[in-house]
């Protein structure tokens, strides 16, 4: 939050704009650019001076990071040593439970999103540098590789990546960017320490085969459902140029948040399907939002024990704990919710299409960005809505329910009662 507001503040200043925007236009971007989302009520190439987009980029940066990470890189090169409740905050942010293996983690995210970024904007500069000229490129390419690897979807042109939607450079690395960025850095780190298949954790297996999954529904019902459209697929005479948007759209909406296509232009079919996508998200410990991939594998093991008619859910030859199935229940419990309540103050003090508000919703909860040309049409209250939802929706619906719940011990065991269900 304090983030935010810096954020927001420093953006109000002269040298940030070509043009004076009011308090609600900088906090939202701020808060737009912290939680990685992407959505926009400013032009950021026309609005924005290079100044205001590098804030922007820092924002991002620090948002994608993740604070407590940075924080332990800081402190790291500085030489100050971190305290027990700092390791511990941090262990649990990461999903880790050795301290050991904590600051390799670190030291291993540190190393990915230097590689990943410099690679990035390098492979980018081939493409942005001989259409906008070298300065101008290299800034392009910099700051769409920054965003891509940190799912943020925020781009330096007014069209998006609409003008570059069949180049085979952009279609590659922007995806990869995300893609790594989004699976999550524990299973990064695991595939590289573990290079077999029976050698990774369960949770690097069921990120793996649950990503692949969504990437072909994602693309291939892309392709089927809007392969005839007009206003997307349809445009493109070639077969290939209709695939390959098709293959940037389908993956885009994992979080990512980039349009190569009028996301406004989508069949009503369509956008339920990327509401869906992008509720589900990408991985834990990454730059991605959503409620995540293993939350809805989790849920499909556990659906799958029931109609079997087992009491152990498992996958891969390990099982998997009582205690993860209840916080699958309750972060789909709290995400549901949210959505529920946010699409109903939208609906109820606005005059815009349903699918429109719930799409901007979705957007905003799953930190993705895409929007069907509904941002600029929001009120006062419906930005505070959506800020909220993105803020909630980065900082976690688990944490937001930590937040509000008490433990408390049980001091009294009732005796089991009948609940009829279903």
């Amino acid at each position: 939050m304090v983030l935010i507001l810096l954020g927001g503040l420093a953006l109000m200043l002269p040298c940030m704009t070509r043009e004076a925007i009011s308090l609600s236009d900088a906090l939202f971007t701020s808060t737009s650019a912290v939680t990685v989302t992407g959505l926009a009520v400013i032009d950021t190439e026309l609005t924005l001076t290079f100044w205001g987009q590098l804030v922007l980029v820092l924002l991002i940066q620090l948002g994608g990071l993740g604070l407590m990470t940075f924080a332990v890189l800081v402190l790291s090169a500085l030489g100050l040593p971190l305290g027990i409740t700092h390791h511990t905050y941090l262990r649990e942010d990461l999903n880790q439970t050795s301290y050991v293996r904590l600051m390799k983690l670190v030291k291993t995210i540190f190393r990915v999103v230097l590689m990943a970024e410099i690679a990035g904007a390098m492979l980018l500069c081939l493409v942005f540098i001989p259409s906008t000229g070298l300065g101008p490129g290299l800034w392009h390419a910099v700051f769409h590789s920054v965003s891509a690897f940190n799912n943020a979807g925020f781009s330096t042109f007014s069209s998006g990546l609409t003008g570059y939607a069949t180049d085979p450079v952009v279609n590659s690395v922007i995806p990869l960017l995300f893609i790594i960025g989004g699976i999550g850095y524990v299973v990064i780190s695991d595939v590289f320490r573990q290079r077999f298949w029976h050698s990774w954790s369960l949770h690097t297996r069921l990120m793996l085969v649950g990503t692949v999954a969504l990437v072909v529904i994602g693309v291939g019902l892309t392709a089927i459902l809007e392969w005839n459209n007009p206003r997307t697929l349809g445009a493109y005479d070639s077969a290939t140029s209709r695939m390959t948007i098709a293959w940037f759209q389908g993956v885009t909406t994992r979080t990512a948040g980039f349009n190569t296509t009028d996301i406004g232009g989508l069949h009503d079919s369509t956008s339920l399907l990327y509401m869906a996508l992008m509720v589900i998200g990408g991985g834990p410990t990454s730059t991605a939002g959503g409620v995540k991939v293993t939350t809805v594998v989790v849920m499909l093991l556990a659906t799958l024990a029931f109609f079997r008619r087992r009491t152990e859910i498992w996958a891969f030859g390990r099982s998997v704990g009582l205690d993860e199935v209840l916080k699958v229940m309750a972060l789909i419990a709290i995400a549901a919710m949210l959505l529920f309540t946010a699409m109903f103050l939208m609906t109820a003090t606005h005059d815009g299409h349903f699918l429109d508000i719930s799409f901007e919703v979705a957007s905003a909860f799953s930190n993705t960005g895409l929007t069907r040309s509904y941002t600029t049409e929001l009120n006062e209250l419906g930005r505070g809505v959506i800020m909220l939802v993105m803020f909630l929706g980065r900082v976690g619906p688990l944490t937001l329910g930590f937040f509000l719940a008490t433990r408390i011990p049980p001091r009294v065991r009732y005796p089991e009662g009948q609940v009829h269900l279903g």
